[in-house]
Parts: structure tokens; sequence; C-alpha cells
């Protein structure tokens, strides 16, 4: 790498990053061996380039607003890329719209970051994506923890990426596309495609990876016409249950505009300032419970927005589609943490408190599959307290059992995936969150310390949270530089998956009584259950 601020030439103008760090991989970065991947960021060893706030697309604002993602302007001379762009408006929770800035309403949102270790166009690279999650309302690529430089440094370009959130980026509105948030990533990775040779990585060889509602995410761009050969390969970690249909998607949106006194429309939402909009949708989100006849088994869950199947943008749920063969040619890696839901019982209060059988009774059977599904869950886990028997059935609805259905239909289809379950257990708040939704996150990136992290690990990180740390980020980039993971790929009849742990192992999928229970079950887009007035 050159000395200096590092110069890198986009088919839009040039970009001048930083250079960040020393040395090469180091400490854990290396643990369980890093393969061709950290081979190539060892070699280097002299900082990381990065770019920051960088647009891969217009701002979606005016004209613009609610539409499909534009090329971005072009501009002259040189271009100062040491600031991450602008975060989208985001809903309050976790307190994240205090991390969106003031100027938030500007739309300027839609950019990308890079982390390079060689910064030149011959270096050919593996690419890895990052989508990041947040139950489609929350998210920015800003985040400490999506931090790219320890993977960076394993001889990866690693790409971060902003996209419309909410009702900007998801809602189903009259006069408006469908899935503006996934058409934004799609245009982030055509950008990569066109560019990404001048930062050091290899076009052909992208892998996108992202967790929750950014697994979502990933399971749609799978089966989208419009991303095909965009990706060669994907992790997908905890794939969440929620698709809508298009009716289900309708009728929240018209209840979504109504929060505001408008029709679900793009001009009548035009008027509302993006800022002022996740408001709207924290509102319905707070009484989802109360639409159970209309909206079915999501509304036990706040999450009123999501990717709608609408026959255009996404033609089908991806379960179906890619037993079909949609993505036959793209490896996958997916896989879930054990105890899914345990963290959203910490944050609601009812983590080691006892769930009133009436409220067990309504999730058992709201969320269990098929007829009788309650009595058989009851059955399945006889020595189950009902609040350990409530996390279950929750984590096995929301993300378990969708993740594991989106393996099996990609081998349905003739593709190849591998099957992992994160098992150690965060030592965070007296180990109470287990092995929680979103513990895998900070142990990818490797970034241990500050913000969700700390809740998670503590002020000071366990030996054992940074050899695990290096387990994942070393799978992770021999994934993508094309070696593998490092464990067998799944079949329907061993089910054979890897259980990460500081001391990893490989054996059948250990959810066996879930995995039984759901066997039968067709994942697909949420219907409309009715529509009974509220």
């Amino acid at each position: 790498m050159a000395a200096g601020a590092p110069e890198v030439r986009t088919a839009a103008g040039v970009l001048r990053g930083t250079t960040e760090g020393t040395g090469a991989t180091g400490g854990a970065g290396t643990a369980g061996g890093t393969g061709t991947a950290g081979r190539a960021g060892e070699a280097e060893g002299t900082g990381t380039a990065v770019f920051r706030g960088i647009p891969f697309a217009a701002p979606p604002v005016g004209p613009l607003r609610f539409g499909a993602p534009r090329p971005a302007p072009r501009w002259d001379g040189v271009r100062e890329a040491t600031a991450f762009g602008t975060a989208p408006p985001q809903s309050a929770a976790f307190g994240m719209d205090a991390l969106a800035p003031p100027d938030a309403d500007d739309g300027d949102w839609l950019t990308l970051n890079v982390w390079t270790p060689d910064p030149g166009p011959g270096a050919g690279l593996p690419v890895m994506v990052w989508v990041p999650g947040g139950a489609y309302v929350i998210g920015m690529s800003s985040l400490p923890e999506y931090d790219g430089a320890r993977l960076a440094r394993e001889g990866v370009v690693l790409v971060t990426l902003n996209y419309r959130l909410g009702i900007e980026g998801f809602g189903y509105i009259e006069g408006a596309p469908a899935n503006r948030g996934l058409l934004d990533q799609v245009a982030a990775l055509e950008w990569v495609r066109d560019n990404i040779r001048a930062f050091g990585g290899d076009p052909d060889r992208v892998t996108v990876f992202g967790e929750s509602a950014g697994a979502g995410s990933l399971a749609a761009l799978l089966v989208m016409d419009r991303a095909a050969g965009l990706f060669r390969r994907a992790v997908a970690q905890s794939v969440p249950r929620p698709f809508f249909s298009a009716e289900l998607a309708a009728d929240i949106a018209g209840e979504l505009a109504a929060e505001l006194g408008l029709r679900p429309t793009a001009r009548d939402l035009a008027t509302v300032a993006p800022g002022r909009l996740p408001a709207a949708a924290d509102a319905l989100g707070a009484r989802m419970d109360r639409y159970v006849r209309r909206w079915g088994a999501l509304a036990h869950r706040s999450i009123p927005l999501a990717p709608v199947v609408d026959g255009d943008v996404l033609p089908r749920a991806p379960w179906e589609a890619l037993a079909a063969g949609a993505a036959r040619d793209v490896e996958l890696v997916v896989g879930h943490t054990r105890d899914e839901f345990r963290l959203f019982m910490a944050l609601d209060g009812t983590l080691g408190e006892e769930v009133p059988e009436d409220r067990l009774a309504r999730a058992l059977r709201d969320l269990s599959p098929g007829e009788g599904g309650d009595e058989a869950y009851r059955k399945a886990f006889p020595g189950l307290a009902p609040e350990q028997l409530y996390e279950v059935v929750h984590s096995d609805w929301l993300f378990r059992m969708p993740t594991l259905h989106l393996a099996e239909a990609q081998v349905a289809g003739g593709g190849r995936a591998h099957v992992y379950e994160l098992v150690w257990e965060a030592p965070g708040m007296d180990g109470l969150l287990g092995a929680c939704h979103g513990l895998d996150v900070p142990l990818v990136f490797g970034n241990l310390r500050g913000g969700l992290p700390s809740l998670l690990f503590g002020q000071a990180p366990p030996a054992g949270a940074e050899e695990l740390s290096g387990l994942f980020r070393s799978a992770w980039t021999r994934f993508a530089a094309g070696e593998g993971p490092g464990w067998p790929a799944y079949d329907p009849d061993r089910r054979r998956v890897r259980l990460f742990d500081v001391r990893p192992s490989v054996a059948a999928y250990p959810e066996e009584a879930s995995r039984a229970l759901w066997r039968d079950h067709v994942f697909g887009a949420l219907p409309l259950a009715g529509r009974e007035t509220v």
C-alpha cells in the first residue's frame, strides 16, 4: 500500500480515504486457521485502507422519494471519503432514533464503506458485503460493532452499507415500487460489481452476509431476478420468519398511514418529513397484539414492516423459490443461535419471570405449526417450565425453523448449504442471555467491546470470546475465498451441522424435537388472516 492517504478512482469520480492500523492480523485473528484469505491479509501488514460514506445511489428525496434507487451523481476532483454517510431515519427501538442525525431528512442515506488491505486493481481479493439487520426499522453501517478492520485484515475487501428502512424502505404503498430497501441493496451490489476491482476486490468472488433482518434481506436477494449474478456466496445468520403477502402488507400500510391521518399512498406520505415516519411504525408496533384476528401470528411480535412477496420485485417467498432451484448455483452458509428469543425476553422484562398460562396458551396456539401444534409442543417438551416453553416456541417460529428450512429448501432445489448453531453462552448479564440472538454479530466482526457487545460480553470479554471470534472470522473468510467454511455440507438424512463453541464440533442438528414438529410445515408469505376492525 502506498504511503499517505489512499486514493481510488470509481466510475463516479476519485475518492480519498484513510489508512488505519498497522501490522498483520495478529492475536485472535489467526485462531482456527486463516486459509488463503488470512494469508493475503498477513502478507500486506501495512494497515488497512478505509473509504467511508461512498454514495452508491442518489438521495431518495424530492421527486425520487419512494422510488427505485437511481445512480449517484458524478463529481469532479477528489471526494473525501473519511466520514460515514448520514444514517437513514430510525425507529426509537434501542434508542436508535437518537443516533440518526438531525439532518437525516436530507435523504443522503444510500452510502457504503470499504475496508481493504490492498487498494489496487490487481489484488483480486474476495469481497464480503454486510447487510445490517434491525427488524427492517433500525440499522446503520456506522455502528462500532460493524467496523470492518479485523475482517479486512484476514485478507478480504469488506463492504458495509445503509439502505432505506421503515416506511421509506418497506411500506407497501400505492404509487411506489415494493421493497425499496431491497432495491437499495441491489443497487449497492451493482456498485460493488462495477467498482470493487479498484479497491483490490474480485467482483466475481462476492459474498453477501447479514443477520436478522439482514439475513431476511439476503434470503430475498437469493431469489430476486434483479440480484442474479451479483454474488456467488451468502451467509444468512438467523433468518427471520416475517415475509408479508401483498394483502397483509397493504392492510398494515393502511394502519401505518392512519397513524398520520393519511392514506397509504406515495403522494400523501411524501408530505411527511422522513424523520417523522418511524414514529408511526413504533406506535403501531406497540399495539400489534390487538390485531391477532387480522394479522395472525405476526401480531405476537412488534414487526410492522418486512419484505413483501409482491409478485414483481420479490416474486415468491424465499423458501418456495429456493426449493424450486432459484439459487442452486449460490453457495450458502445458514445458521442460528440456540437461545434466539432470550434477548427479546430480557428486553421486555419477561426473562426469568413466570409466564402466565393464558399467555403461553395463546403463543402455542398461534405460533405452533398445524392443527394441534400447541399440544404437540407440550408433549415434545414435557420438562420445560412455562417461561421456557414460551421461549422455545418463539425462538422456533421467529428464527430457528425459518433458518433451518431455508437450508433445507436450498438443498431440495439442488444447491449446497452449510448449517451452524451457536451454542456458546454470552457471559454478560450473569449468563442469563445464553446463546442469544445477535451474539454471533460481534463474534464475526471481532469487535467485542463497547455498545451492544458490552451487554453480551461484559466490560472485559473473556479469552473464550476472542477464541470463538477467531473461529467465526476464519470460517467466514475461508468461505468467501472459496475454500468452504470448514465443516460438511448439510444433507437431509444425516443433518450434520457445526456447533460453534470455544471447542467447536460437528454433530447432528441439535434441535431435533423442534425440527420434527416443523418437518411438514411450508414457510411462505404470511397471509391476511381476517378483516375485523380493532
